[in-house]
């Protein structure tokens, strides 16, 4: 396993400053979101842009997966919109993900991940599974072409929100071996019946990205660690267990004021909560 951290949680940073300080705290990767603050896939000199950013992940040994939750990049007034099951121009968030593949395969990237989008009061839930399984299939096709995992997020108060729901999109997809599972450790205490290490345990090899952070029951709040429920050491143990080699990258898109120290803390308590862990593992069974 690898720890990183998410760049939207230094918005406040240029990009080239951003990685420096993940790369300097010990951090190995990165969950880079596409966005105009960064690195914008809409924009003329996209594919300048992708490449300079290569190098800079080259050169500082940070491996990285592709994030897609940036909250106006599609729509300046309408948060997350058009998503995968609004009612209309959901064609316009395929074209993204598209994009985020390419990206992702450029950059070295082998997982994009993202998520269902909240579905219109006036839809129905067959509406939302048709609209979200023929979006995604589309997205597959490129998938394929290039290689990449999509690593599909379940999202509280999102309509796929919990891993049963991920799970059953790719029932209804066949299973394809692209279609894979973003585990954020948090929503398992937010809202999983059986916890973040049950989640863990049912979505067990279908995990291809991770994010980290701490959460309360029932209150979809990204928490530093310590501020939540979660048992970080206990997490990472069933992540382990279960084989998990990705990246696990801290997810805490809100705390950009104070960034370089809100990722220093959070290494700390990883690196504590990853040598239980390594104890854990030469205790006798």
């Amino acid at each position: 396993m690898r720890f990183g951290y998410g760049t939207n949680g230094f918005w406040d940073h240029r990009l080239d400053d951003a990685l420096a300080i993940i790369a300097d705290l010990g951090y190995e990767g990165v969950g880079l979101t596409l966005d105009h603050p960064h690195l914008d896939p809409f924009s003329l000199d996209v594919n300048a842009r992708v490449r300079k950013v290569g190098r800079r992940l080259d050169a500082l040994g940070l491996t990285v997966v592709l994030e897609t939750g940036a909250r106006y990049l599609l729509d300046p007034r309408r948060k997350h919109e058009p998503t995968l099951v609004s009612g209309s121009d959901r064609d316009v968030r395929v074209d993204l993900l598209r994009r985020a593949v390419r990206i992702a395969d450029a950059l070295g990237a082998r997982t994009v991940s993202f998520w269902s989008g909240v579905l219109p009061a006036d839809a129905t839930p067959e509406q939302g599974w048709d609209r979200l399984t023929s979006g995604v299939a589309k997205v597959l096709e490129t998938a394929e072409c290039f290689g990449v995992d999509l690593a599909f997020e379940p999202e509280p108060g999102m309509f796929a929100e919990r891993l049963a729901d991920a799970l059953e999109l790719r029932r209804r997809l066949g299973d394809p071996e692209r279609l894979r599972v973003t585990l954020d450790v948090g929503h398992g205490v937010c809202n999983e019946p059986d916890g973040p290490e049950g989640a863990v345990a049912r979505a067990g090899s279908l995990i291809a990205n991770v994010q980290l952070d701490d959460m309360r029951p029932h209150v979809h709040e990204h928490l530093e660690f310590g501020e939540g429920d979660i048992d970080l050491a206990g997490v990472l143990g069933a992540l382990d267990r279960v084989g998990y080699t990705g990246l696990a990258a801290v997810e805490l898109p809100r705390h950009g004021h104070a960034a370089p120290l809100v990722a220093e803390r959070a290494k700390r308590a990883i690196d504590a909560a990853w040598a239980q862990v390594l104890r854990r593992r030469k205790e006798p069974v």
